[in-house]
């Protein structure tokens, strides 16, 4: 049982999508004091990625992270919800290699809980338009409907 565990982890770490090359940690706050402040606090973290295949953008995603013994451990569950927003800081320059089309191509993902939930940030290119669109979205579903967020970079 453990060898077809592990053969499964490699598997899915080798079919890991393009992500963002370097995430950042900008800060957080603390919302709610847990275990007397023994262990860490319920938090809102900000994180920034570059995307790699997409010069001159720079996003920030915030996401709630569940503290307490269980989320100090890493065996809580965050609450699927966060925020984004991308901007330019530099000349804007979409890479040959950046996937086109309407499934867009995935840049970054962040596991919120232990198994199966995830916040992903895909990329999507409306060349019409000359806009490069990033939709952020937990792979939880909520009602019926994943949360999601979405920020668009020009370029020319």
């Amino acid at each position: 049982m453990i060898r077809i565990t592990l053969a499964a982890c490699l598997v899915l770490a080798l079919a890991a999508p393009a992500r963002a090359e370097e995430t950042r940690q900008i800060g957080y706050v603390n919302t709610a004091l847990t275990n007397l402040g023994l262990t860490r606090s319920h938090r809102v973290v900000v994180e920034r990625f570059n995307d790699p295949k997409v010069a001159g953008v720079s996003c920030y995603i915030s996401e709630a992270r569940t503290g307490g013994i269980s989320g100090t451990l890493g065996l809580a569950e965050d609450p699927g919800r966060f925020s984004l927003t991308c901007v330019a800081t530099g000349d804007v320059q979409v890479s040959d290699g950046a996937r086109r089309g309407e499934r867009g191509e995935q840049v970054y993902e962040s596991n919120t809980s232990l198994f199966f939930k995830e916040t992903r940030v895909q990329r999507f290119i409306d060349e019409e338009q000359g806009a490069v669109v990033y939709l952020a979205w937990s792979t939880r579903l909520v009602d019926g409907s994943p949360f999601n967020a979405v920020a668009v970079v020009p370029y020319r």
